[in-house]
């Protein structure tokens, strides 16, 4: 028996937890357990004769750290993903206002982090692409590339929760199913929730690592470790690129 959970379409996506639990109140977001994902993917197997599931997890991985890694990780075990691809963006146009490590960089720094894992792969679909990245021309590009697999877009929930200012953002829900990654205690406003559609989105709880790029980048600049922060090898690559150089006094 697959360990799939239920196909999203036309049923409600379950919403889970690396354990099972809704981040919200929302009435209309049934919560599913494991078991009961389980119990209910023979039948979906059997009727969509296994359409190949992808996850599509976009960044500006800089740097690529291990809460990255586990999230990736989470989705793929719970949706029994047949690949994570990772797509460091180009341009983030969210980001305008700060310096951004050259996408070279940060396309190779991803590579090595996800080198140990089969299932990871990396794309260059946005670095290669001119101009600002935004999310729609990712998930066209991919799903022109693979037009007859089932694409989840991995995201935390805070940024799920201003994806009404995404460009296009009708289209993506049509591209894509969403998986929000939220952390214990996290929880969205429900009447952002409310208006997302509950048959195209998941929220899963990942374990709680409390390291992001931002302070990943400071340590480095302050001469601090910032081993088993972020994998080895980029680690090492940091190091031997001397990307974010130790500040001057």
């Amino acid at each position: 028996m697959s360990s799939r959970p239920p196909s999203p379409s036309p049923r409600s996506l379950p919403t889970s937890s690396a354990a099972a639990s809704c981040c919200c109140s929302c009435s209309s977001w049934r919560r599913w357990s494991p078991s009961e994902a389980v119990a209910s993917t023979a039948e979906v197997d059997t009727v969509s004769d296994r359409v190949r599931r992808v996850g599509v997890m976009g960044g500006t991985f800089d740097p690529i750290h291990h809460g990255h890694l586990v999230a990736a990780s989470e989705v793929q075990a719970w949706f029994d993903l047949d690949e994570v691809v990772f797509v460091p963006t180009g341009a983030p146009w969210q980001k305008a206002d700060r310096e951004v490590s050259p996408p070279e960089h940060r396309y190779l720094m991803t590579v090595v982090a996800t080198a140990a894992n089969p299932r990871f792969t990396v794309s260059r679909v946005d670095i290669d692409r001119d101009g600002p990245t935004y999310t729609i021309d990712t998930l066209r590009d991919l799903k022109a590339e693979r037009p007859d697999e089932e694409l989840y877009f991995i995201t935390g929930a805070d940024a799920l929760a201003d994806i009404f200012t995404w460009r296009d953002v009708e289209e993506l829900f049509e591209l894509a199913n969403f998986v929000g990654c939220t952390r214990p205690g996290y929880e969205m406003d429900e009447k952002t929730l409310g208006a997302i559609p509950s048959d195209r989105v998941t929220m899963v709880e990942i374990p709680a690592l409390a390291i992001s790029s931002t302070d990943c980048r400071a340590r480095q600049r302050r001469g601090e470790p910032v081993w088993y922060l972020v994998p080895d090898g980029v680690v090492q690559y940091i190091g031997k690129h001397g990307l974010y150089p130790k500040e001057t006094s």
